[in-house]
């Protein structure tokens, strides 16, 4: 201890929260470095001490959300909601309204299960595909997308980092702690009243807005690239059509060559031979998936065997004029095979014979990286960071969906808890290599963990200095007037309204204890208003910065800042509605 502030310890607490917050809403600095700084203060004035510090580290919360990160990672990478999209892809010409109401299900379904993060990441390119095919905006479908993600969390434990916070700082007040689908009665409901709103009220209130490119949004870029059909490959004697990696919604067939004759014409219905070179456009993870050493049906025409010696893949952006491209002369010169060409959002014919390569393109390299460095050198190349993206490991799929359905099961019947459930599933899908160990690792927001283990410390000061008794206190006199509904009401209010202002997870940290301590300071029974904070923090519709998800789709879809009040203002008023009417219900007040 520093400084001791004695009898106005708990004065000094209120100030230094309240400052903390100040800083959240001016995000002049990152929320988990204001966080941090305000841990420092609370060490600097005695508030808390290294114990403090150590308990918030030791609590569950953290640890099960970085797990969960890790399962979320392996499902990417294993392409389970790739497939997912791509199978949506194929109805949406023949049942528009049907298919659009499927994804949003399915969005729903996959966000109570995985972090929302990835789950927005990976659907919003399916969004501009859904939009284009059905004649609409996708300024319409965004929005709805985010609020929909964010009402599927609110139906599991695991749905949301908010949740698994909530249910941690819970059990250290001493309430036992939320099973699984504990919160799943009341989180349907909000979805489905949610949903109803949404289709009743987008449609009105959502303008069409002109959305960024998708080449801004990051969204995968499709390559040209010519793949060669090995002797031996398994492929031979197949029709090319009906092979289904070229099948596949991110890749385009667009030629077969056989014996430098084209038979583009004749794609339908032609049968692979050994020797053939088939051209496909085909996107980031796509092409990665062809170069992969695992790929013994083709490869990528020109190139060695990925395994021959040790190649790594990297974009170059082309700085001046150009002669005739020479894709042999690059292999001759440096060992270095051109892969693709990328233009102006488009593709480009890697195989003209007349192709200038222009200030701007972009040429996909395969090749050790000391002769892509001396390549670049001598042809005047900027060497772009090496591709983010990585082969989908779709035979891995399985293994992460039933390691998936086995931590949540477990955890819905009291096998164990959640925490060592879900550590136990990130193992697996690390020792199976369903995600690489630095994917799976580098999944994990270390800033998010950062921000909830500062918050823990500070919310220790809170209930330590006895801030939180003061806060209590002051509240339950005017409450005791009001019916408990009201009181709930009020709860989740304020809950809402800070989550709009800053992080949902600071706000689910300082208000849980509050809200316990209201609800034992009136002789209620404190679930139902823990409750009320879980879904007041969670449900964030009225703003862009509220929710990570409403942040995403916010810049991907054009929105300005009053068309999140247009549609979630009202979306907030009804989720509060159904929250605190049916919170009582599911979790009686009485004790």
């Amino acid at each position: 201890m520093l400084i001791d502030l004695g009898h106005y310890a708990p004065y000094g607490a209120l100030f230094l929260v309240v400052t903390v917050f100040a800083v959240f809403v001016s995000e002049r600095f990152a929320a988990e470095v204001t966080a941090l700084g305000g841990v420092a203060l609370a060490l600097l004035l005695g508030l808390v001490g290294v114990d403090d510090v150590l308990k918030a580290l030791s609590n569950p919360a953290p640890a099960t959300i970085g797990a969960m990160f890790v399962l979320s990672a392996a499902l990417v990478r294993t392409g389970v909601l790739d497939t997912l999209a791509e199978w949506l892809g194929h109805g949406i010409t023949h049942r528009p309204t049907v298919t659009i109401a499927l994804f949003f299900l399915l969005a729903a379904i996959a966000s109570a299960f995985m972090n929302n993060t990835p789950v927005i990441m990976i659907l919003i390119p399916v969004v501009f595909g859904l939009a284009r095919r059905s004649g609409t905006s996708a300024s319409r479908l965004l929005m709805p997308l985010s609020f929909v993600v964010i009402m599927g969390g609110t139906c599991t434990l695991i749905g949301t980092s908010t949740n698994l916070l909530v249910d941690g700082v819970s059990r250290e007040l001493g309430l036992a702690p939320f099973a699984l689908l504990e919160i799943a009665p009341l989180g349907i409901a909000l979805a489905l009243a949610g949903s109803l709103y949404l289709y009743l009220a987008a449609p009105l209130l959502l303008p069409e807005r002109s959305t960024v490119s998708e080449q801004s949004l990051g969204v995968r870029r499709s390559w040209q690239v010519e793949l060669f059909v090995p002797p031996g490959s398994p492929l031979i004697g197949q029709k090319v059509a009906g092979v289904a990696d070229f099948r596949r919604s991110t890749t385009q067939l667009v030629d077969l060559i056989r014996e430098d004759v084209s038979l583009r014409r004749q794609l339908r219905d032609e049968v692979l031979n050994a020797g053939d070179r088939v051209v496909v456009h085909a996107s980031d993870s796509e092409v990665i998936g062809f170069r992969s050493s695992d790929a013994k049906e083709f490869a990528i025409a020109g190139t060695e065997p990925a395994p021959a010696r040790p190649h790594k893949v990297v974009e170059a952006l082309v700085k001046d004029h150009k002669g005739v491209f020479s894709a042999l002369g690059w292999r001759r010169s440096h060992g270095v095979y051109p892969i693709a060409v990328h233009r102006h959002g488009s593709a480009v014919d890697l195989q003209d014979e007349t192709l200038h390569l222009r200030p701007g393109d972009t040429v996909l390299l395969d090749g050790p990286a000391e002769e892509i460095a001396r390549l670049a050198r001598d042809e005047d190349l900027i060497l772009l960071a090496p591709m983010q993206a990585r082969a989908y490991r779709r035979d891995k799929a399985p293994i992460a969906l039933a390691v998936l359905a086995l931590v949540v099961a477990g955890a819905a019947l009291d096998f164990a808890p959640i925490l060592p459930l879900a550590i136990i599933g990130a193992a697996i899908v690390l020792l199976t290599r369903c995600v690489e160990p630095d994917e799976g690792v580098g999944a994990i927001d270390g800033r998010l963990l950062l921000l909830i283990v500062s918050m823990l410390v500070l919310g220790a000061a809170m209930e330590g200095s006895g801030a939180m008794t003061l806060i209590v206190e002051t509240m339950s006199g005017p409450l005791r007037q009001l019916s408990p509904i009201l009181a709930l009401a009020l709860i989740y209010a304020v809950t809402s309204v800070l989550t709009e202002l800053v992080t949902n997870n600071a706000v689910a940290v300082i208000m849980t204890p509050i809200a316990v301590g209201v609800a034992t300071a009136l002789g209620l029974d404190p679930r139902a208003f823990v409750v009320v904070v879980m879904f007041g923090a969670s449900a964030s519709f009225a703003t862009p910065v509220g929710y990570q998800t409403n942040t995403m789709v916010y810049n991907a879809g054009g929105y300005r800042f009053t068309d999140f009040l247009r549609l979630g203002l009202p979306m907030n008023i009804l989720a509060g509605a159904v929250t605190v009417v049916l919170a009582p219900i599911i979790w009686p007040l009485e004790p």
